[in-house]
């Protein structure tokens, strides 16, 4: 039980400091002169790098439902942790958003702005409802599938961590622009309830199912590749 509630709080611990420092570089670097997509690419890696090696030993640094639900799809975790970890997730990434929605209001009066209008929140503004379920099953499945194809193989468990943040780098590069990236149902759903936009809150039932598509698309295929090799 002790061990079950280390694990919980490392996922929540974990995932708001993703969303903290992701989404809060979305909201004040998001703008060219600020550094740009670039900037807000790097952070959301920077942030999966900085927690792997800190709670991976723990909990694994899921900090993600999509992940989790590869490793339950794989029978790496157990469907009560997959329920706790979840669970721990979103209120981790509620209490992200939380954070930053408390600053933006301390610092209103400096002049302080929100550049993205909702927390960070993700949008389709660009792409559409088709396309921003296209691009984000997408890109969910090029990072669960690296992921699950990295800590596969125990002998690559030191850099792990950085082609896992690497990877989430690399998708956001090219998802920023099309609907600022979740590949993570936690992420989009701290931001988007507790931002009170409306467009926001409308749409994140998109970076809530799409994501888990692409997870569970990538974990299947990766373990029929897995079948099909004689592993």
């Amino acid at each position: 039980m002790v061990e079950n509630i280390k694990k919980y709080a490392a996922e929540l611990i974990g995932t708001m400091i993703l969303v903290f420092m992701g989404c809060g570089s979305a909201m004040f670097l998001g703008c060219e002169s600020y550094g740009g997509h670039l900037a807000v690419a790097l952070a959301f890696g920077l942030s999966i790098i900085a927690t792997a090696y800190v709670i991976g030993n723990i909990s694994g640094c899921h900090i993600n439902p999509a992940v989790s639900l590869a490793m339950l799809i794989n029978k790496k975790l157990s469907l009560t942790d997959f329920i706790g970890y979840v669970a721990s997730q979103i209120i981790g990434a509620f209490a992200g958003a939380g954070l930053l929605k408390l600053i933006v209001s301390l610092g209103a009066d400096s002049g302080l702005e929100d550049l993205t209008g909702g927390l960070g929140s993700n949008g389709i503004a660009n792409v559409g409802v088709a396309g921003a379920i296209a691009v984000e099953i997408i890109l969910t499945f090029i990072f669960i599938f690296t992921i699950i194809g990295v800590t596969s193989d125990e002998s690559k468990g030191g850099v792990a961590g950085i082609v896992i943040g690497l990877t989430l780098t690399f998708v956001h590069i090219v998802g920023i622009p099309l609907t600022g990236t979740s590949v993570n149902p936690a992420r989009s759903l701290g931001p988007a309830l507790l931002s009170g936009n409306s467009d926001a809150i409308a749409n994140v039932w998109i970076f809530v199912a799409a994501p888990l598509v692409g997870a569970a698309l990538a974990a299947v295929l990766f373990k029929l590749l897995k079948l099909k090799g004689g592993k």
